[in-house]
């Protein structure tokens, strides 16, 4: 099965807080999108691995998202090692994407920052035909996807592109919505984290209205580029 995107994600949620209206917009646009997650989670102060899981389903299934897939590496120790890229190089070379979005380049986790240059290095040799990879015994072809974009996270990091997703902002917060774990329960028993509090949730509708207010729309999500973007025309601007 061929993508048209693939989002990768250190942690199940990364997607959601970040591009999930882009990807509900192009999903009802007729594009194949899935999701890799990087790591399980296991390490996050509330819930566990088996919980996000299962969260990570009910959101995937709330944006309807053709495939997703999970890496298993080690929640805040996996590194950018051969190793590593391999992995995900057979996962780029298995669904071949077009566009791959991924980590913000630099964020207050520690693991965002490191799956976007892991990511980023896993995309550009996956188009390397000396590199051998296997899936069912299978050679693999190189691939390399067209762009990489990197979304935005807990940082404020200037955009390159802005995307109008107006007509998808309730499709985002119901699958951030998902990971009813992670996020604020008044009733919640767990322990208080940085992104358990009302403000947190609430940050994602306005962090969006903002980004939209920079383009004239109601609301938006913004990417970083690691190259200039090509445009057929100055009217494919809005």
């Amino acid at each position: 099965m061929k993508l048209d995107i693939l989002a990768i994600g250190a942690h199940p949620d990364d997607i959601e807080l970040s591009c999930a209206g882009t990807l509900a917009k192009e999903i009802a646009n007729g594009k194949k999108v899935g999701i890799l997650d990087l790591t399980r989670g296991e390490l996050g102060t509330r819930g566990s691995a088996e919980i996000r899981k299962q969260e990570a389903k009910a959101a995937a299934d709330l944006l309807g998202v053709v495939m997703r897939e999970n890496l298993g590496f080690a929640d805040a120790f996996f590194i950018n090692d051969r190793a590593h890229q391999l992995k995900i190089i057979e996962i780029i070379r298995k669904y071949q994407p077009e566009i791959v979005l991924t980590n913000a380049v630099t964020d207050r986790h520690i693991d965002h920052g490191k799956a976007s240059k892991l990511t980023s290095d896993a995309c550009f040799l996956s188009g390397l035909q000396k590199i051998d990879t296997f899936y069912k015994e299978k050679k693999q072809e190189a691939w390399r996807p067209k762009q990489v974009l990197h979304y935005i996270q807990w940082k404020d990091i200037e955009p390159d592109i802005i995307i109008d997703i107006s007509d998808f902002m309730e499709a985002k917060l119901e699958a951030v919505k998902a990971y009813k774990s992670q996020f604020y329960n008044a009733n919640s028993k767990e322990p208080s984290t940085p992104i358990s509090s009302s403000n947190f949730l609430e940050s994602v509708r306005y962090r969006a209205a903002n980004l939209g207010r920079l383009i004239g729309k109601d609301y938006a999500e913004g990417f970083t580029t690691e190259r200039c973007p090509a445009i057929n025309s100055v009217f494919d601007l809005i």
